[in-house]
């Protein structure tokens, strides 16, 4: 009825001569209200529609202004829409191709090339920035909106800002300027006044928005002369208005020869003839449980928002999608591991584990033996374990590691553990002969750098039974390197090892169970993304009695009272660490280098000090001798690059001095203070600095507020993102398309809930509600970077 009423009130206005009669009060009058009655009754309209309805509303409001041309114009135009728009409104054509899951699983995988548009060249275009498929292009989100909804009537315009204006082009002018750019400037009418518009080198916008033009533009007002004039930004006719104006207009990322202009039309065209692509993986009981719109809805929102806070809302419900295919997968991982062939059961051990918690020098902490408690408890129940231990620097990780290592031996099995670098592995083997000598348990050190009879010595006792414990690098996972009972595998600094490394070393033995530890704190939304199928220990309290590390950001001209620093604290007895970004100073990078530093500090600063070098291109011996005569004290200062980064324990030291800290991450930052401090006495951190962005400024500001990993791990996250926080483990459930692992806390935790809720009703997703889901989890299995190779296949 509204539809007809429009075409009745156009039909008299034409017949009277475009003279605003025809009904009580004037057309224009009623014209305005029947659109905002339309509008209003199209409350889930998306694309431009509801945006044009807006827009002709505000120009039927000046039609009383116009000139008898720009009426008829006007007239003209609206009614020559009118039709289309209708036929649209009331029984769009229905796509033949459309149809069962079958055909919507085509629809999903449909080349991008075959979109209305497209062809072989935007297609390949479209794949620089990963759209290969209609699916893809689908979620290819936003970046940010613009909200250009409000027309602003000329008259109105008093100081700069962003506007949106629409009225009718009256002139253009056209010169160049002395830097060779094209300088267009036009003149737009509202009807209440005359707006100067000015843009560069788009040599097109005359020809196709002639004078005489109905047009609305969107841009930048700034005065010239104490005059208003608009910087274009876009321009659209009005009788196409409503998807660059007059709406919240999405801006996606983009790529040389693709532009906003051409997203946006095709995304329109994409949400009309594509209906069949937008099933998603939830199942509908899911879907009505938790109140969530359907994919298509959340699509249209995201794409075509009504207000800023519908594409938030679509957003959201985009990334419920991601994060329950995430926990659903990861659960059908669990499952299966606990359906299929059990691992060893360990003993108790009782006894050797009161020997050895007798034998430490210093009391456990409550965290350390909670998690004890985890990995024995795990250890005894026959499953195979799959635990990841995560701890803040200086928790005491490798005591609670060594405590397994206790529990497997005492069972009568061996345990193995794999460290990324030889300082690290060295350190370890160190810490453990000393640990586990008095248990008698002998611990056999394999790295690259041993010689051919030491390594035959180790290689035969893992063989024969007689070296129940070993540590080592890379050097673990050659051929020759075998086990007789192999129960515990320990892995450090577990994301520097790819998946092949720690499947190979693994598979060292028969389902042995499995600990990996990292020292790199991970908020928790990315732990249970990344690490799904493994239960995790956290480790969250320091031993009694150590003092937060100080920490002070400095520029490079605080260097004099930094060298009064380190003296006095070696006079104190104490050792330093100086950490330098390269190991030679060039001219391009204009780094701090450790050769410089080692010669300025050994043969100027502190002549009469020991300073030692460590880099990594020094002969592995030599390195072993630099790190075990700092360790013994015989070094007083000793300049490195980040090869002390992790494991190196010396309580001895309390200053670590870190060059050109804006070159290092925050996770990196964190790891290098806990070099220090690791004894009873006061430790500072010395963040020199002088070139910041401002990230780089935020890292130094969080070093110095705090010492938690946790928090500082939160922050990493939010300024560089997962992917450059750990690497990736998993890298396709990094990449997520909707999901931000700050903001959607709670949308983690409810989709891990709903997911296991699920799997409660459908075990094995043969249901047909699960039938999408299903599909995709083997989808995301199949690409997935994990411990252990799996082979499985949900819902056979």
């Amino acid at each position: 009825m509204l539809w007809q009423s429009l075409h009745r009130a156009l039909k008299v206005e034409h017949a009277l001569g475009y003279t605003d009669g025809g009904v009580v009060g004037g057309f224009a009058l009623h014209i305005t209200g029947l659109l905002a009655r339309l509008g209003s009754s199209l409350p889930q309209a998306t694309g431009p529609l509801p945006a044009r309805l807006a827009l002709w509303e505000q120009q039927f409001q000046n039609y009383r202004r116009l000139p008898l041309k720009e009426r008829r114009a006007l007239v003209e135009q609206f009614s020559s829409q009118l039709a289309d728009l209708a036929a649209q409104e009331h029984g769009p054509a229905k796509n033949p191709d459309v149809g069962g899951g079958g055909r919507n699983h085509r629809r999903v995988s449909t080349p991008v090339q075959y979109v209305r548009g497209v062809g072989p060249r935007r297609a390949e275009q479209l794949k620089r920035l990963g759209i290969i498929t209609v699916s893809d292009l689908l979620w290819h989100l936003p970046l940010r909106y613009f909200d250009r909804r409000r027309i602003t009537e000329i008259a109105a315009i008093r100081g700069p800002g962003e506007v949106n204006v629409s009225g009718t082009i009256r002139a253009y002018q056209q010169r160049q300027s002395r830097r060779g750019l094209t300088i267009f400037r036009g003149t737009l009418d509202d009807g209440t006044g005359s707006l100067p518009l000015v843009w560069f080198n788009r040599h097109h916008l005359p020809a196709k928005y002639p004078p005489g033009c109905a047009v609305v533009v969107s841009g930048k007002i700034e005065f010239r002369y104490g005059r208003p004039e608009l910087q274009v930004g876009e321009i659209e006719s009005q009788e196409e208005a409503g998807l660059h104006t007059t709406r919240v207009v999405p801006v996606y990322p983009a790529t040389d020869g693709l532009n906003q202009r051409f997203l946006r039309g095709l995304f329109q065209r994409v949400l009309t003839d594509f209906p069949g692509v937008m099933t998603g993986v939830i199942p509908p009981p899911v879907l009505a449980g938790h109140g969530l719109a359907d994919l298509k809805m959340a699509f249209e929102w995201v794409h075509f928002p009504a207000d800023l806070a519908q594409a938030e809302a679509g957003r959201r419900r985009l990334a419920f999608e991601e994060i329950f295919l995430v926990q659903t997968t990861w659960q059908v991982i669990r499952r299966q591991r606990e359906n299929r062939a059990t691992g060893f059961r360990h003993l108790p051990a009782e006894e050797a584990m009161q020997t050895f918690r007798a034998l430490l020098p210093f009391a456990l902490t409550q965290a350390q033996e909670r998690v004890i408690a985890e990995i024995a408890h795990d250890m005894e129940t026959g499953r195979v374990m799959n635990r990841l231990l995560q701890g803040d620097v200086g928790t005491g990780k490798t005591v609670v590691a060594a405590a397994a290592v206790v529990k497997a031996v005492a069972s009568g099995f061996q345990a193995v553990l794999m460290a990324p670098t030889e300082v690290l592995a060295e350190q370890h083997a160190i810490g453990w002969q000393r640990l586990l000598f008095p248990l008698a348990i002998p611990v056999g050190h394999l790295a690259g750098s041993l010689g051919r009879g030491q390594r035959a010595g180790v290689l035969q006792g893992l063989a024969e039974g007689s070296l129940p414990v070993v540590v080592g690098t890379h050097a673990l996972l050659q051929n020759d390197v075998r086990f007789k009972r192999l129960g515990l595998v320990v892995i450090d600094e577990q994301h520097r090892f790819g998946v092949r490394q720690r499947a190979t070393l693994w598979g060292k033995g028969s389902q042995p169970d499995l600990l990996v530890m990292t020292a790199t704190p991970i908020p928790r939304t990315l732990a249970i993304t990344l690490y799904g199928d493994l239960d995790v220990s956290v480790l969250d309290e320091r031993p009694p009695g150590r003092q937060p590390v100080k920490t002070y950001h400095v520029g490079s001209k605080a260097w004099p009272r930094i060298f009064n620093l380190i003296r006095n604290q070696v006079a104190g007895g104490h050792q330093v660490y100086v950490i330098c970004p390269v190991i030679e100073e060039t001219a391009a990078l204009d780094l701090a280098g450790v050769e410089t530093r080692y010669r300025q500090l050994s043969q100027e600063v502190f002549a009469d000090l020991k300073v030692g070098m460590l880099h990594g291109r020094l002969k592995k011996e030599a390195k072993a001798a630099v790190m075990e005569a700092f360790h013994r004290g015989e070094i007083d200062i000793l300049v490195a690059t980040t090869v002390v980064e992790v494991g190196v324990d010396v309580p001895n030291a309390t200053v670590m001095v870190i060059e050109d800290a804006e070159r290092f991450g925050l996770a990196q930052l964190h790891q290098l203070r806990g070099r220090v401090g690791r004894g009873m006495a006061l430790a500072y951190c010395i963040l020199v600095a002088d070139r910041l962005t401002p990230e780089g400024r935020a890292r130094m500001q969080a070093m110095v507020a705090t010492n938690d990993g946790f928090c500082l791990a939160e922050e990493d996250l939010r300024l560089r993102g997962p992917g450059d926080l750990l690497g990736t483990r998993q890298s396709g459930l990094l990449l997520f398309k909707a999901a931000d692992m700050i903001k959607d806390n709670d949308l983690f935790a409810q989709a891990k809930v709903a997911a296991q809720a699920w799997l409660q009703q459908d075990p094995d997703l043969k249901m047909a509600d699960s039938r999408d889901l299903v599909a995709r989890v083997r989808q995301t299995l199949h690409g997935l970077d994990l411990v252990q190779e799996e082979n499985l296949n949900p819902g056979r």
